[in-house]
This record gives C-alpha cells, sequence and structure tokens, in this order.
C-alpha cells in the first residue's frame, strides 16, 4: 500500500500541471467569425467569393478588423451588401469598386497603388531622398570652402599664440 502512496505523490504534480493548462487553454478567447449563418449564401462558391472579398475590407467602426470578423451592424450591412451584388451576377472587382465608389478607399486594407493614393506611397521616398541630397550637398559645400576660408588677421594670430602659450 505504501508504494501506491509514493505513486501518487509522483504523480499529483503532474496532474496539476495538466489541470492549470487545460484550464488556461479553454479560458483563452478564440476567433470567432461575425458571420451570422441567416447572411450566408447556399451556393457554397458565391460564399467562398463572398468571404474572399470581405477578408479585404476594412469594418469601418472597427477600423483594423476586416468586416467578416466584426460583429458592428455596418460590418453586417457590407457583408450583406457584397452577397447581394454577387448575387446580382458582379464580378469581384465591380463588388469592390461598387462598394470602394460608396465609402471610398478607406474601405480597403490593402489601399491601391494609384491615383491620389500613389502621391501618398511615393511621397515618403521622395522626402528622404531630398532630405539625403540637401544633406550631401551641405556636407561638399562645407568642405569645399574649408572650415576657415577668410584666414586670421596678424592680430587674431598673435592672440591666438598668446592664449596657446606658443
Amino acid at each position: 500500500m505504501r508504494w501506491l502512496e509514493r505513486m501518487v505523490d509522483c504523480i499529483r504534480p503532474w496532474l496539476i500541471t495538466l489541470a492549470v493548462l487545460l484550464l488556461t487553454g479553454l479560458a483563452v478567447p478564440t476567433p470567432v467569425l461575425a458571420v451570422q449563418p441567416d447572411e450566408m449564401l447556399e451556393d457554397p462558391v458565391l460564399e467562398a467569393r463572398a468571404r474572399e472579398i470581405s477578408q479585404g475590407l476594412r469594418c469601418l467602426v472597427c477600423q483594423n478588423e476586416n468586416i467578416d470578423d466584426s460583429n458592428a451592424d455596418l460590418a453586417r450591412d457590407l457583408r450583406l451588401l457584397v452577397r447581394e451584388r454577387l448575387q446580382a451576377g458582379d464580378s469581384d472587382e465591380e463588388v469592390v469598386d461598387f462598394i470602394v465608389g460608396r465609402y471610398t478607399e478607406y474601405v480597403l486594407l490593402k489601399p491601391r497603388t494609384s491615383g491620389s493614393a500613389l502621391v501618398l506611397w511615393l511621397a515618403g521616398p521622395v522626402m528622404l531622398l531630398l532630405g539625403l541630397g540637401l544633406g550631401v550637398g551641405y556636407v561638399r559645400s562645407r568642405s569645399r570652402r574649408g572650415s576657415d576660408p577668410e584666414g586670421l588677421s596678424e592680430e587674431e594670430e598673435a592672440r591666438l599664440k598668446e592664449i596657446l602659450g606658443n
């Protein structure tokens, strides 16, 4: 009987650790898609297209969450709109263009690199190159002039020698 007690004493820490890990695993929230069953299309091909389009559309309430993961009412409206347009026979690009036409390009999680957005995409690198060019030009002009372009007068040289003790 003594051996049974020793075995239980050896196993007890492992059981406690296992129980803690299981409870911790259950407490961690798992991502749940906000798409409700009444929103889903019966055609699995159209539903897959709707999900793919929805992954690229920003929830305007949650901001950095796609409309599939958002529980906001506006996200639900956008999901329904995507599905309506697909059922009407629109292509994926036409659906996205329709929604962008209504809500601007801000609704896209990955903005397009064309039009006015192209200015924003290029502004950073252009400013960096401009700053580097100005810095290099300034350093070159200073080195061409030398550190003492006019030189010292005889009075200033005498005073400098006096200060330095030469």
